[in-house]
């Protein structure tokens, strides 16, 4: 692989990154505080071609592929964690199916507008009984005439409070089991039958989840995405290349947490010098700049070999891992150097060290993803 990133890419990094500065960073604070996503960045990030990058220009898509998609994500996350995850469900595993398996005029009506930030998408995939086990959903969808009855829960939904639009998966078959019995469709919001209640995290509070509940609701049969009983392989394809995605939102957690580290070390002085220079505080920020190149590495070869469309299954499981483990690693080192002044609500290296739970956890945990490592070896 070609490490280095084209000119093209290079400034689409620039690009993103002063747009973060400018019209992200001034809000995180306040949304932190609320628990609440400035849902005005939708269609400003959608204007200027921000949002679901890796899509087609024939649907008004940058086409920069997984490489330029994990660039976006990476920039947005370095200032809030929170922020990037609905913003990589709206240009990843929320639209994803539709851009991948829908019609044309299922494009059209919601891939379309996602891509220009005009609707906002989720994905329910995870329900109370059915976590790291997603072919044990429970959520069923049963044919009448030309329609489909949904019932069931779905809960940790990102961008559920407020989509206008959920990609969902539900049992079609209960006979089949998960390899021909689960497909998926899209329910619109303020769809009878159709409810939702937010749920609160202790970490990347600027990106809201729900629990949405369907108790008898009809959607019509054009709502069904791709084939009846493949919504399971839809969903790991659209798993799968999030993987890659997430690992470069870890990235961007641990590279503004290192640079805070970085930079209080290099400012606050103890016993007469930088606490920079102690040893043990520069052999922390040597380890913590090291898990940093070897993130960035191994996020970016499996964003590569996506965009090749060659073998990425087990590359994109090790950046996942990898990445939301060093994210964890580092944050924890940031709070040591920060000291009891780390503790303060009002530092944002609380914030980083609580943002990063979140990563080993969402998306398929550590677990999870030794579980597809090792299954790639040929281990089952």
């Amino acid at each position: 692989m070609e490490f280095e990133f084209n000119e093209e890419q290079k400034m689409l990094r620039e690009a993103v990154h002063s747009f973060a500065q400018k019209e992200i960073a001034p809000l995180v604070d306040e949304a932190e505080k609320t628990g609440m996503f400035p849902l005005q960045l939708f269609p400003k990030m959608g204007d200027l071609g921000y949002l679901c990058l890796s899509y087609s220009p024939a649907y008004g898509a940058a086409g920069m592929g997984k490489m330029g998609e994990c660039i976006a994500v990476e920039e947005v996350a370095y200032y809030a964690v929170g922020i990037a995850a609905g913003t990589m469900v709206q240009g990843g595993i929320g639209t994803k199916a539709i851009y991948q398996r829908g019609t044309e005029e299922q494009k059209q009506k919601y891939l379309v507008p996602a891509i220009k930030g005009r609707k906002v998408a989720s994905f329910g995939l995870t329900e109370p009984n059915a976590g790291s086990d997603a072919a044990a959903i429970q959520t069923t969808a049963t044919r009448k005439n030309d329609s489909y009855v949904i019932n069931g829960t779905k809960i940790f939904i990102t961008n559920g409070p407020f989509c206008d639009f959920v990609t969902l998966a539900a049992v079609t078959d209960k006979d089949k089991g998960s390899r021909g019995g689960i497909s998926l469709f899209i329910v619109e919001a303020g769809t009878p039958g159709f409810s939702r209640s937010k749920m609160h995290k202790f970490c990347a509070r600027s990106g809201e989840v729900a629990e949405l509940a369907f108790e008898d609701c009809k959607v019509p049969r054009e709502s069904l995405i791709g084939e009846e009983g493949k919504g399971f392989i839809y969903v790991i394809e659209s798993l799968t290349g999030g993987r890659i995605s997430h690992a470069a939102r870890s990235l961007g957690l641990a590279r503004a947490a290192f640079d805070a580290a970085l930079a209080y070390a290099k400012d606050r002085v103890q016993f007469g010098q930088p606490i920079a220079r102690f040893q043990a505080n520069a052999f922390k920020l040597a380890r913590m700049a090291m898990e940093l190149e070897a993130t960035r590495w191994l996020v970016y070869n499996a964003a590569w070999l996506y965009d090749q469309n060659k073998p990425h299954v087990k590359e994109a499981a090790m950046a996942k891992l990898y990445a939301s483990e060093a994210a964890a690693y580092v944050t924890t080192e940031c709070m040591q150097i920060h000291g009891g002044y780390g503790l303060m609500e009002e530092s944002v290296a609380q914030r980083y060290f609580r943002d990063a739970r979140l990563n080993t956890i969402t998306e398929g945990t550590s677990e999870i993803q030794q579980l597809v490592i090792s299954r790639e070896l040929g281990i089952k």
